[in-house]
């Protein structure tokens, strides 16, 4: 157990070991179990879902109407059997439910929130025994996860982190302190926080060329982004390379010069380049895929794990650390990449059972090598900024956001359907960590501009779109087009905010 200085929150693991002559059975650990000391009548569930498109949805209902029903526990001298349960599934952490939650007494605006720092499967759980509710907060269990351990005489295991504070002033002030534990989770990570063009919302989508890009570099740069991030398909000479990825090394034909010929462009515009990379996955039409041994991938009955045309790395195996160190190590020195947007469109079902009976458990210790992975990148290249992103913000969990400087918050394409995605976020993640999208593109009117251009001032300004068709001798004659984006980029590139977010109107009712 762990805090901070002025911070009212505790950061908890559970230590299990065995002194014992006999093997022992784990099945659930519990990182935290505690009572609330509150009435289950008085208190109100903050909770939200999230999937593909439709990121951090958050609800607010009294916790009576949300599932832990009233059943007279005292009048039969027993504790409830039933729960009101969330889970996360596989390796989308945030792909459903999400993992962190609040508490709050309507009585007296006094407030718990949790958080589970897991990029993997996890559970969290709110039960009631005659003396009140509970609290429980649990990483990859038994049901549903396929998750145990034998426990040898002499072996310890270690639970995956979670949080909890506590607060008064309701949701608001539960959130505020949230915010402040996170800042101090993450505050090893400096305070970077570049205003981010990426090529693909809405604007190249993956099919980026050399005489696409110089205009869109040159165009970023005048409305003062920081960071340029050529994002998918700089790797293959094709538009059909999802089932091909796996080397990431440079298309010929997307670049006659050569991709250092985008990347000095981009330097010499003043901004930083970046690269998008998939490193978890290798297509199966990728040469990799015969190249690295078999146990470099996660496997189940002995037959490799495919979704979606892709097979997974285990970085458990040397072979598969070892390819992706090669990968970006080759990056940065080929490039000079100080950027690299980490994305993952699959997941890895219930594991592997590569090395141990339960495909959750090798799913935690793989899930751990990728952490471990990632801590290897940084203490290498220590000024390499690392972008977060899985279908969006599938993956949105502070095992990976304590590490990494930014979170895309979704790939929703369309600026009037992202605002509440934006503004909800900051209940899961920083402010500053909030990579929301801002697409304006030249068919749109100037409200239409200045409204994708609010979204992404929300939290972390992240912009796209056709600016090349907006700026240079375009732009002269109609400066009122790109003036706003300008002005956004410069607001965006002062100290990251150190306020916490409010919610006057609270999240929906249900």
């Amino acid at each position: 157990m762990r805090s901070a200085p002025g911070v009212a929150a505790v950061r908890i693991t559970t230590e299990i070991v065995n002194e014992g002559s006999a093997p022992v059975e784990l099945r659930a650990v519990t990182s935290l179990a505690t009572s609330i000391g509150v009435p289950a009548d008085r208190l109100d569930l903050y909770a939200g879902q999230s999937q593909w498109l439709g990121e951090n949805r958050w609800t607010g209902r009294p916790l009576r109407d949300a599932g832990l029903v009233d059943l007279g526990l005292a009048f039969h001298g027993q504790d409830q059997r039933g729960r009101l349960v969330r889970h996360g599934h596989s390796s989308w952490s945030t792909g459903g439910d999400l993992p962190v939650g609040m508490l709050v007494d309507r009585d007296t605006g006094r407030g718990w929130g949790w958080q589970i720092e897991h990029n993997g499967p996890w559970t969290w759980e709110i039960g009631e025994r005659r003396d009140g509710p509970y609290l429980a907060l649990l990483g990859p269990c038994d049901e549903p996860h396929q998750w145990g351990l034998t426990l040898r005489p002499g072996e310890r295991f270690e639970t995956v982190p979670v949080a909890l504070v506590l607060a008064d002033g309701g949701l608001d002030g539960v959130a505020a302190e949230l915010t402040a534990y996170r800042r101090v989770l993450r505050r090893s990570r400096g305070d970077a926080a570049p205003v981010v063009f990426n090529d693909f919302m809405n604007t190249l989508m993956g099919d980026p060329t050399t005489e696409r890009l110089l205009p869109l570099i040159a165009a970023a740069a005048e409305v003062g982004a920081d960071v340029f991030c050529v994002d998918a398909g700089w790797y293959d000479d094709s538009t059909h390379w999802w089932d091909a990825v796996g080397e990431w090394r440079p298309s010929t034909t997307r670049f006659p010069g050569g991709l250092g010929e985008v990347i000095d462009a981009i330097r010499n515009a003043g901004m930083v380049p970046g690269l998008w990379l998939e490193p978890e996955v290798v297509g199966v039409r990728s040469p990799l895929a015969g190249q690295l041994p078999a146990a470099a991938f996660l496997t189940r009955g002995g037959a490799p794990v495919v979704e979606h045309g892709r097979l997974h790395l285990d970085l458990r195996h040397p072979a598969a650390r070892a390819h992706l160190d090669g990968v970006v190590d080759r990056l940065v020195a080929d490039f000079g990449i100080g950027y690299v947007k980490l994305d993952y469109n699959i997941t890895a079902g219930p594991g592997t059972d590569a090395g141990t009976p339960y495909p959750g458990h090798g799913l935690l210790e793989s899930g751990r090598a990728y952490l471990s992975w990632l801590d290897g990148v940084l203490a290498r290249h220590p000024d390499l900024l690392l972008e977060n992103c899985a279908s969006g913000a599938m993956r949105q969990d502070y095992a990976l956001l304590s590490r990494l400087h930014l979170q895309s918050t979704s790939d929703q394409q369309e600026f009037l359907r992202y605002p509440p995605i934006a503004a909800a976020a900051f209940l899961s993640i920083l402010p500053e960590q909030a990579g929301n999208w801002a697409y304006p593109q030249p068919e749109m009117s100037d409200e239409e501009i200045r409204f994708t251009l609010t979204t992404g001032m929300l939290g972390r300004l992240y912009l796209s779109g056709h600016l090349d068709r907006m700026t240079g001798s375009s732009a002269r004659s109609s400066p009122r087009r790109y003036a706003p984006i300008a002005t956004c980029s410069r607001r965006s590139t002062r100290p990251p905010r150190s306020g916490p977010p409010a919610y006057p109107a609270g999240p929906t009712r249900g």
